[in-house]
């Protein structure tokens, strides 16, 4: 108790409101399949300079975005969602902070202010979903353990920074590298607690699209997401998406740090065309990596009701891990027949797209609409999930169950 007291004291300005759906203003819960604890849990609070969230835990601060930011083709930085595995998040110094590149495959060691990242290399955005690798997964079924995200555990934003291939090319990378792995500057609280190092392959550090990012959405990057760098890797989970970037390390083996030997893994041939990460990939497990393709419905939640006869627009976003969406589809069942939503503006492969779908109720009643996307790899939702024990790729098609008066 002591504990939780001590760290609700070090977040000055918190705002506790009512449990989520029940709060004056705020959108319905749109998650009905969470288990009882995780609605329970599921308060909103309001970190310093963030608007309220979906509170998930406090220690280490996870909070999750309110449907209605989804409405748009960027969620806005103090709706976007929070996540850390550690607890000891400093508030780092953008003048004295240094990015230290180095490794045992690294020709030349460097340090790179942040000053000198932003006036020595080419600067490129990228428009690029951000979505924690157990976003849904409390909607799993069964249920399974960690933290019970909804919907809400994602965001889209246009991110700002340089190539993390240029930085690491003032280094050097010796022939033979396997890995780069990257250390925040966050901590556990316990000296036994893992530090959060994450690793990439060699051909992802290369990709043109990974950064080294310091803006989101045209502002200096804030501190919930990162102050003053961060790693950007679209298409991939943002469990490598490292925050508070404080080092890289460009090494000649795989790297065997507990956040990639043990924790985020999938049984191996559970998800087919997922990007491989070979360096990491045992018998039996291989890292999470690229997302699945999925969408969201974003201005109704099943039970809203809805006239008779009079002409509806329901609206979402369609995502996917770097492929883009070449459709989205709607259908009163799973034996169809399937209608094309209009899709709207594209964005970039990485980003989420906008969709729109237009009809006009029937009579009183209840009515059904189902929803699925396809990538332009041909990569559709299904209607099952994929048994993994930490429920991951949550994908299923969305119904939307509308009472209709």
């Amino acid at each position: 108790m002591t504990q939780r007291r001590q760290f609700l004291g070090s977040l000055a300005g918190i705002a506790l409101a009512a449990p989520f759906g029940r709060l004056a203003g705020a959108a319905p819960a749109p998650s009905p399949g969470l288990p009882s604890g995780a609605v329970e849990s599921g308060i909103l609070a309001a970190l310093p300079g963030k608007k309220p969230l979906i509170k998930r835990s406090f220690r280490a601060p996870n909070y999750e975005t309110p449907l209605q930011y989804f409405d748009q083709l960027y969620t806005p930085n103090d709706a976007f969602f929070v996540r850390y595995h550690l607890s000891g998040i400093p508030r780092v110094d953008a003048r004295s902070w240094r990015l230290r590149v180095g490794g045992a495959a690294a020709v030349a060691p460097r340090e790179f202010s942040l000053d000198e990242l932003r006036s020595g290399f080419e600067q490129v955005e990228v428009a690029a979903v951000a979505q924690c690798s157990g976003n849904r997964r409390g909607l799993y079924t069964p249920h399974v353990p960690g933290i019970q995200w909804s919907i809400g555990a994602m965001g889209n934003a246009r991110w700002r920074g340089v190539r993390l291939r240029d930085v690491l090319a003032r280094a050097g990378v010796r022939p033979g590298a396997v890995e780069v792995a990257f250390d925040g500057a966050d901590t556990g609280v316990l000296a036994a607690t893992p530090d959060l190092v994450k690793s990439l392959p060699v051909d992802k550090v290369l990709d043109e699209h990974t950064l080294v990012a310091f803006e989101m959405n045209g502002e200096p990057l804030p501190h919930w997401h990162g102050a003053p760098a961060r790693l950007v890797v679209p298409g991939w989970t943002a469990t490598y998406w490292v925050k508070h970037l404080a080092s890289i390390s460009i090494l000649p083996a795989a790297f065997d740090g507990y956040w990639m030997k043990s924790a985020y893994r999938l049984p191996r041939a559970a998800f087919p065309g997922a990007a491989a990460f070979a360096s990491q990939a045992s018998e039996s497990t291989t890292p999470i990596t690229s997302m699945v393709v999925n969408s969201l419905v974003t201005n109704m939640v099943s039970g809203q009701r809805v006239a008779a006869g009079v002409p509806l627009e329901v609206r979402g976003i369609a995502w996917d891990g770097g492929h883009g969406i070449r459709r989205v589809e709607v259908a009163q069942s799973m034996d169809g027949p399937w209608m094309a939503a209009r899709l709207g503006v594209d964005a970039g492969r990485f980003s989420w797209r906008q969709w729109q779908y237009s009809f006009r109720p029937g009579a009183q009643g209840s009515q059904r609409l189902l929803f699925r996307a396809t990538s332009h790899a041909g990569e559709t939702q299904g209607s099952q999930l994929v048994p993994n024990p930490a429920g991951y790729h949550h994908n299923l098609i969305q119904a939307l169950d509308l009472v209709v008066g």
